[in-house]
């Protein structure tokens, strides 16, 4: 009796092999091209090679994992929150915005090339939107510019609008790795 085999009882691959077709169903039913993908989320600003805009936008595991993990650095630094020009340090909102790069070069890194959507949007968001805000403050920094208020309130302007571009990029990763986005939770 400890041995006899049950009757109808499908394979455990045959279930692997269900939720595997399921998780292929979901994917394919948000599928865009990148142009669409774009679009959506109101980035068409971004400077990208038209070819490019025609490819299909379809994350991998890699991606989502990877897109996980940099939307968590973003919703939980100065990047996507209200900053007031008289209650922080500018040079720590520029260090934080600048940890970006290493940040995300080691996310690109540890989730290897298997994660080429999540890269090509993270390397067009660093090079076209964080990098000509932190190139100009960082001499400007270096040149003791913050010490000149008129330059301040200039920085938390241009810190502004860019925190509402990183907002729009944190919904992009949330979308991407297929979670809700927790970046306008808060009041």
């Amino acid at each position: 009796m400890k041995h006899q085999k049950i009757k109808n009882r499908k394979p455990q691959s045959s279930i692997i092999n269900f939720v595997s077709k399921l998780r292929k169903i979901n994917r394919n039913k948000n599928k865009y091209k990148w142009k669409q993908w774009l679009k959506k989320w109101g980035m068409t600003s971004l400077k990208i090679k038209a070819p490019f805009l025609e490819m299909d936008f379809n994350p991998s595991d890699p991606d989502r994992k990877a897109a996980w993990e940099l939307y968590i650095e973003l919703v939980t630094r100065v990047t996507t929150q209200k900053t007031y020009s008289n209650e922080s340090d500018q040079l720590t909102a520029l260090k934080s915005i600048y940890s970006l790069f290493p940040i995300t070069r080691t996310i690109i890194k540890e989730n290897g090339k298997e994660c080429i959507e999540f890269t090509k949007l993270a390397v067009i968001v660093l090079n076209q939107k964080i990098r000509p805000f932190t190139a100009k403050w960082h001499k400007i920094s270096i040149d003791c510019g913050f010490e000149d208020n008129a330059k301040k309130e200039i920085f938390y302007k241009e810190l502004t609008e860019l925190q509402d571009i990183l907002k729009i990029y944190s919904k992009m990763l949330a979308d991407m790795a297929g979670v809700e986005d927790l970046t306008e939770m808060e009041k």
